[in-house]
């Protein structure tokens, strides 16, 4: 009987903003700019639009609004479309679905990583590895492939030795300046059967436009599933924010920067409402909508808790869920990256946020083996003391980077 040869993949994922963080290098730097300078604007947007619509798809899958959950689209999506370009027959055509790309070597993706990067407002950088086993053959078109259309690095290393292990987690650290600095062992590496290990991590530094005064953080009331707590929480009082009022919750957006291009989305259910069943009806059309109604407008008093929080999720039977099922068999296709036959074993997802007066901090991790609403007051007032459901995106092409729900600010 022949042995299944296993792939592994990663993407980690960080966001950090106004904590003092270096910056990592990324690789957008590295994408060949003749491979997106034919492309308009609108690509961009694009694929933003298939981002978002994975980010809800995937979240819907992994998060019921009872426990805290943070998934990091963005990174999921580059993760994947580096296995989708070396992927053919079913296994493509069904990865390609559960992205909504058309196409199994989509450059656009490229453009999006450029205009995503091509900011002074906040730092920014995405950063793409390979890990391959010497002695397995791999088509040159594809590692150059991954190499122009990502700026990814490919290293060669034996999957089974502890050191390229350790090599995987330095990778890790060094480019989530050391929020997420284990994958290997996530991965169940070392593994002699594994052939290949694809790394994705996004860096993102920014501080609020408007800080919070460290001195006006003081103890709360949230509820809990199990009762009310007190938590830390920040305020700020009459500044301006944009501002929204939608069926059964509200939105607001805490910019960064000094034009406020980048910013996070907090999504409050209203009083009488769940954050259960706001989830149940979000989507990447109804949060498009939402973000596209904001006004800006003078939020008397805001309060929202400052968190922390981790989150790891095994990928495989979410991403099969929504349709992606060759890519983890026997017969999986992915000729376009080798002669020898490949599938995918696993999947992982490791993300981490914080968020205090300066700004946000998070990370993410995915990996995967082949082998109220308040009566009209005068006052407006936005009180984040319940469960709640944020958003990091993009302005300008309005991708989303970050998608959590937040049950219990003190995980």
């Amino acid at each position: 009987m022949m042995l299944r040869t296993g792939v592994i993949l990663a993407a980690v994922v960080m966001i950090v903003a106004g904590c003092g963080a270096s910056e990592p290098p990324g690789d957008a730097a590295r994408i060949d700019a003749r491979l997106v300078a034919d492309l308009a604007p609108g690509d961009a947007q694009a694929v933003s639009q298939a981002v978002n619509q994975f980010a809800f798809d995937l979240f819907g899958e992994v998060a019921d609004g009872r426990e805290n959950a943070v998934t990091a689209p963005l990174s999921m999506t580059v993760l994947l479309a580096m296995l989708l370009a070396g992927a053919d027959g079913p296994t493509a055509a069904e990865i390609a679905r559960v992205l909504h790309l058309s196409d199994s070597r989509d450059v656009r993706v490229s453009a999006l990583l450029r205009e995503l990067a091509d900011t002074d407002e906040v730092t920014l950088s995405v950063a793409n590895a390979l890990w391959a086993d010497p002695n397995t053959p791999f088509n040159e078109d594809y590692l150059s492939y991954v190499r122009r259309v990502f700026g990814a690095t490919v290293e060669q290393g034996d999957l089974g030795s502890p050191g390229t292990a350790e090599e995987i987690d330095a990778w890790a650290g060094e480019n989530t300046n050391g929020l997420i600095d284990e994958i290997a062992a996530d991965l169940e590496l070392p593994n002699p059967d594994a052939v290949l290990v694809l790394l994705n991590a996004v860096y993102f530094l920014g501080e609020w436009s408007t800080r919070f005064d460290p001195a006006a953080t003081r103890p709360a009331p949230f509820t809990l599933s199990s009762g009310a707590a007190d938590v830390p929480t920040m305020h700020l009082n009459g500044e301006a924010f944009g501002h929204t009022e939608r069926d059964g919750y509200r939105m607001i957006r805490l910019p960064y920067g000094e034009n406020g291009r980048y910013g996070m989305e907090i999504l409050l259910p209203d009083d009488g409402n769940t954050l259960t069943g706001l989830l149940a009806k979000l989507d990447a059309t109804e949060w498009r909508a939402a973000a596209g109604s904001l006004t800006e407008q003078t939020i008397d008093e805001l309060a929202l808790p400052r968190f922390e929080l981790r989150w790891t999720g095994e990928m495989v039977e979410p991403l099969q869920r929504l349709g992606m099922n060759a890519a983890f068999g026997a017969g999986a296709g992915f000729r376009p990256m080798s002669p020898v036959a490949m599938w995918v074993s696993d999947v992982m997802h490791k993300t981490y946020v914080r968020v205090d007066e300066n700004g946000t901090e998070a990370a993410a991790v995915s990996g995967g083996v082949m082998m109220e609403s308040s009566a009209k007051l005068d006052r407006t007032v936005f009180r984040v003391d319940r469960p709640f459901a944020f958003t990091i995106s993009d302005q300008q092409t309005g991708a989303i980077l970050f998608l959590g729900a937040v049950t219990d600010p003190r995980a």
